[in-house]
């Protein structure tokens, strides 16, 4: 427990060096598909790179733009949102009044800030606009992993001769790659349901409500919860009601869909972690590596949850991170694991 507090306390302290590792580690990954299609079709590592990287670019900058103009207007009309969703307070004071409860506008908007609740989603984008600071040395980082991972398996043959730790390593490796990789194709398709969802609703930058859809959908069962807030309070202070609970039932119906059915049947139940674990792993991830811990905490937990599965004698810590099926899926005798221990 000492050496894991030291561990801990080293990562914390070299987080300058290790967030933008990480961060070309998982685009590394969420690439490595396109580039080895290039690869299979004959094509040399030098055009295949350029192609992934340059396709990559593209997308990254559309976006970007997009993002950059939703998010000037949308801070530039905040005040007269923060005053429209206040004049909602007033009428629930009133109705509360009405049934015996004496209840101050004051007292509910220092309970809940509409102001800070409309610039969530801003501070949100600034902080990803923050990782990508060190922009030159995640590229370049990304390039070389992406020029190694043809001989990353080789290597660890060679190195692993003789003993079983390169059977564990390619099972861990191809599952974090699957992993993410039908991860972000999940994300992509709620994105997209939720950006043409909110385009025929009618609320504002449903652009970005999408993108920001897109990145909670990283994080299992509270962040489609974390994501929709902003974009009700939007839509009630701009459509009215109606429209606010027709987002609601959107947000809810793609939760319901993609994460309990598709996702699921997609992906498998065996790496899903319990709703307690994926809380705690958004406060610890988050204090030691700041927001990007944060937005690849489930991942990260995730990869730690492949590896420990991948070895028989730490099987029962992977089922203590799992959810209540994974002690079904599991082929081991959990109880008399946890007695040995």
């Amino acid at each position: 427990m000492a050496s894991v507090i030291v561990v801990m306390a080293g990562v914390k302290s070299a987080s300058e060096i290790i967030v933008p590792f990480l961060l070309s580690l998982f685009l590394a990954i969420i690439l490595s598909p396109t580039y080895n299609f290039f690869n299979k079709k004959g094509l040399p590592d030098s055009i295949s790179l350029t192609l992934v990287i340059t396709i990559f670019l593209i997308l990254l900058a559309l976006v970007g733009k997009l993002i950059s103009s939703s998010a000037q207007e949308f801070n530039s009309n905040i005040e007269f949102y923060t005053q429209q969703l206040s004049g909602y307070y007033t009428i629930f004071v009133t109705l509360a009044s009405k049934i015996g409860l004496e209840i101050s506008a004051d007292e509910i908007s220092s309970l809940i800030n509409p102001k800070q609740i409309m610039t969530f989603s801003s501070s949100i984008l600034q902080s990803i606009g923050g990782m990508f600071t060190n922009g030159f040395v995640v590229l370049f980082t990304v390039i070389f992993m992406l020029l190694e991972s043809n001989h990353f398996v080789e290597k660890i043959e060679f190195a692993s001769r003789g003993n079983n730790t390169n059977s564990h390593i390619k099972e861990i490796a191809s599952k974090i790659k699957e992993y993410m990789v039908l991860k972000t194709l999940i994300s992509l398709l709620t994105g997209f349901i939720v950006w043409i969802a909110l385009v025929l609703i009618g609320t504002d930058y449903a652009f970005l409500w999408a993108v920001i859809a897109f990145l909670f959908n990283f994080i299992p069962n509270i962040g489609s919860i974390i994501a929709a807030v902003p974009v009700v309070l939007l839509t009630l202070v701009q459509l009215g009601s109606l429209s606010a609970i027709a987002v609601v039932v959107v947000y809810t119906l793609v939760n319901i869909i993609i994460g309990s059915v598709v996702e699921p049947k997609v992906m498998g139940k065996g790496l899903g972690l319990s709703t307690l674990v994926v809380f705690l792993s958004l406060i610890f991830w988050g204090w030691l590596l700041g927001i990007v811990g944060m937005l690849l905490s489930i991942p990260l937990t995730i990869m730690l949850k492949i590896v420990l599965d991948a070895n028989e004698n730490t099987k029962c810590f992977g089922v203590l991170l799992g959810g209540s099926d994974d002690v079904l899926i599991k082929d081991i005798n959990f109880k008399d694991r946890i007695n040995k221990l």
